[in-house]
């Protein structure tokens, strides 16, 4: 039996490198051109959007490990792949880290904002360039000790694994959750230092297994047709699959409607000011993209079994998500700055940064996916999977 990555896919790492070669271009043009605080935001926005598929993909990594699930046998390299991905997101932080202070305003505060001198202790500088480290460093030896032992899977079979994983993957995802909860707050929600929300976290993690569970479906449909997936993955698998993104769909939903409702009982000046933002100009029509298409549409949609068994309908619906997840995150990061407030604006520099750093994350994704297996050889899991297949469930 044939475990890599099909021939086919070597060329798509050409043309992701291409994108990413021509997306940095971009960027450095409009850093140069149209100022680097500008660039800025968009780069952030974009670098989000992709953090977003490597810690979804890890988190669910995780939850695979922890729950023994038999569709999660199939999809795990692809995952473990793009969890992998974070060394290289590692590096691209350092723009963001370099222009931290033309970011957020707690980076140079006005005089007399005692908002900003009470957060002193936790919003400054220092203390914001260490917790970035703490972060990566928790993510990186996540990611690649989960891809490490399922390496060693490859290799004649040891049965003590399946608890090891388990116990680590227990572990890491509640790391994953205290670190992630964190750096939601230091790189978005301290955008605007005025408001502060103790669901943004959720809000942000549930966005995050949703991108990565449409990129999974993409990913996961598009080699079906190649073995070996197509010997370990089934319908049965794939409707999985599309349940556990309609669930993340709900989830996130839940989250932003209760942020939402809690801010609108309260009607506190300094805390309805971050929706006035967003839902003020150009930028209620962006609100109702989000509820209409990013809510409404898919999740009636997803109510469906149907679709959820239908390779070709699921995998369209996926990358409607990915879209949708990216104006989420440019709905969320850009009416932050001075100059957006109730004014919508979009910029080319996005799609720069877009192409950029995604060009490479592919790249490099792709890169991963082919140096091992697409399934572990040994696990013991893939008995139970085989004999699942035989009896068609």
């Amino acid at each position: 039996m044939r475990f890599a990555v099909p021939q086919g896919w070597y060329r798509a790492e050409r043309w992701a490198l291409i994108a990413g070669v021509a997306g940095a271009v971009g960027c450095i043009l409009g850093a140069m051109f149209c100022g680097a605080a500008d660039f800025l935001r968009w780069y952030l926005v974009a670098y989000m959007f992709w953090l977003g598929i490597s810690l979804g993909s890890l988190a669910i990594v995780c939850l695979i490990h922890v729950t023994t699930a038999q569709w999660g046998f199939a999809v795990r390299r692809m995952l473990e792949s793009a969890a992998r991905n974070i060394s290289l997101l590692t590096l691209l932080f350092i723009p963001i880290l370099l222009g931290m202070t033309r970011l957020y305003p707690w980076a140079h505060p006005a005089p007399h904002d005692f908002v900003t001198e009470h957060q002193r202790p936790y919003l400054n500088p220092t203390m914001w360039v260490l917790r970035a480290i703490l972060y990566f460093i928790a993510w990186n030896v996540a990611a690649w000790a989960l891809s490490r032992w399922s390496w060693l899977q490859d290799s004649p079979p040891d049965r003590a694994f399946r608890r090891r994983f388990q116990n680590f993957a227990g572990a890491a995802l509640g790391v994953y959750a205290w670190t992630m909860t964190f750096a939601s707050v230091d790189w978005m929600m301290s955008l605007d230092n005025h408001w502060r929300s103790t669901v943004y976290g959720f809000y942000v993690m549930a966005g995050q297994g949703l991108i990565a569970f449409s990129f999974l479906i993409i990913v996961a449909v598009l080699l079906w047709k190649y073995r070996p997936i197509s010997e370990f993955m089934s319908v049965t698998h794939l409707h999985d699959i599309g349940k556990l993104m309609f669930a993340f769909l709900i989830l996130w939903a839940y989250m932003a409607f209760s942020q939402g409702l809690i801010y609108w009982m309260a009607n506190v000046k300094s805390e309805i000011t971050w929706y006035i933002n967003r839902t003020t100009g150009g930028w209620w029509w962006i609100g109702m993209v989000i509820i209409l298409l990013h809510f409404f549409v898919p999740f009636f949609l997803l109510l469906s079994q149907g679709i959820k068994r239908d390779a070709g309908k699921l995998i369209v619906l996926a990358g409607w998500m990915l879209l949708m997840r990216f104006i989420d995150l440019y709905w969320l990061i850009i009416p932050n700055f001075p100059d957006t407030k109730g004014h919508l604006v979009f910029s080319w520099m996005v799609i720069a940064a877009m192409a950029g750093i995604g060009g490479v994350w592919v790249y490099s994704f792709l890169v991963n996916l082919k140096a091992h297996p697409l399934i572990p050889r040994h696990d013991p899991m893939i008995y139970q999977v085989l004999e699942a297949q035989e009896h068609g469930h």
